[in-house]
């Protein structure tokens, strides 16, 4: 149990029998009255957004979360398969926890596992990554010179747009946060 006064951005608490993560916290002092914190909360399992207030000094549950480096070996049917990089044990994830993101997976990428409980709820990807260029349209002569872009599609199933340069088989170094081109590697 911690005090909801020693809150900080991104603790996440065990309230109302669910895991919820601190996206914003503001301690606020009336004139007249008691402090009291407000505070934006976010599900971790569900995404959705709630505004609590809570009085100066309670105590709410601080939720035990578990993180592990995986390595994500291939896919197979909606699950994706990793492996533990400390027991080498291997564990089926759900691919909806890992959401949109499994467009950036490839083959041996490492990643972040969150287990509460036994239980994964969520999956962090690294930031960046590198990807090769499947298919892209061609440059044409005489279309560069304002600084364009085109759709490229990447081996992970992402669609990025990228400079007139960039050709099929290239590879590109992703911003998975942003879905950004960053550069070519």
């Amino acid at each position: 149990m911690i005090s909801v006064n020693d809150l900080k951005t991104g603790l996440t608490l065990d309230i109302d029998n669910g895991l919820w993560s601190v996206v914003e916290f503001l301690h606020v002092k009336p004139g007249k009255g008691a402090a009291f914190v407000r505070t934006k909360l976010k599900n971790v399992e569900t995404g959705q957004v709630v505004e609590k207030t809570f009085r100066a000094g309670e105590k709410v549950a601080k939720a035990m979360l578990d993180r592990r480096e995986m390595q994500y070996l291939y896919k197979e049917g909606s699950d994706l398969v990793m492996m533990d990089l400390e027991s080498y044990e291997q564990l089926p994830v759900p691919a909806d926890k890992v959401g949109d993101s499994v467009k950036y997976l490839k083959e041996n990428a490492t990643v972040q596992i969150l287990m509460h409980d036994g239980a994964i709820i969520g999956v962090d990807i690294p930031n960046f990554v590198e990807l090769e260029v499947i298919d892209t349209p061609p440059a044409e002569k005489g279309n560069t010179a304002q600084g364009g872009s085109k759709p490229a599609t990447l081996d992970g199933g992402a669609v990025v747009n990228v400079p007139f340069f960039i050709q099929v088989g290239d590879v590109l170094r992703i911003d998975t946060r942003t879905n950004e081109y960053l550069d070519r590697v």
